[in-house]
């Protein structure tokens, strides 16, 4: 997003002030309540970006591929990040530090524009999450998840869809815990919506999964 829309005259600082680095899986890119330092931007990789959710759970928010900015949410008065970011496979990532952020965004408005549109759409998710969690039953709340992913990811040339998750970090992504996840995965299995081969998922029936959707 940063180098697509910002002025040809600009990439060069861009290339000046960044600072490129590569993840492990697992390594955390940054902490909830640490003071924010400045923006990332994913060159190759999937980082989740989640949020404490009660004593020791974990609420999954965004899933950011290829391309996507992280660490956004912690622009404006409040300069702490509200969520924290892990990598959930090898990632590299570009970051910016905050005082020239603020200066590309100064200088740069078809990035700018591009920023709110992308704030404008992130929110609307957001509250449709929210709104989910709070009124789809569990089984529609997986079964939208996994309906998200394929239109997000696609799928690969086995058929799942090209997203691999731990049933842990989907538990994590749907608001439900693990064994909940498990028995009704297994339902859905045996439903023949789905099928499951470790990490592997392809989706049998769209229509059984969208009816799961419905029966709110």
């Amino acid at each position: 997003m940063l180098c697509k829309h910002c002025l040809s005259d600009w990439l060069p600082a861009v290339d000046k002030n960044r600072k490129s680095f590569h993840l492990k899986k697992g390594e955390l890119l940054f902490r909830e309540d640490e003071e924010v330092t400045g923006m990332y931007f994913i060159h190759t990789g999937l980082v989740k970006v989640h949020k404490k959710w009660g004593l020791e759970k974990e609420l999954i928010l965004r899933i950011a591929g290829n391309g996507a900015i992280v660490g956004h949410r912690g622009l404006g008065s409040d300069t702490v990040y509200p969520v924290s970011a892990t990598a959930l496979q090898p990632t590299d990532v570009c970051f910016i530090d905050l005082d020239f952020f603020r200066s590309t965004l100064k200088v740069n408005h078809d990035f700018l524009y591009h920023l709110m549109m992308f704030f404008a759409a992130e929110l609307k998710e957001s509250e449709k999450r929210m709104r989910n969690l709070a009124h789809m039953t569990v089984k529609g709340r997986i079964a939208n998840a996994l309906l998200t992913f394929k239109e997000k990811f696609g799928m690969n040339s086995e058929g799942c869809i090209d997203l691999y998750l731990s049933k842990q970090d989907l538990a994590s992504y749907t608001g439900t815990t693990y064994e909940t996840l498990f028995r009704i995965m297994n339902e859905m299995t045996e439903e023949a919506a789905i099928s499951v081969d470790g990490k592997k998922i392809t989706i049998q029936n769209l229509d059984l999964l969208h009816r799961f959707i419905k029966d709110e």
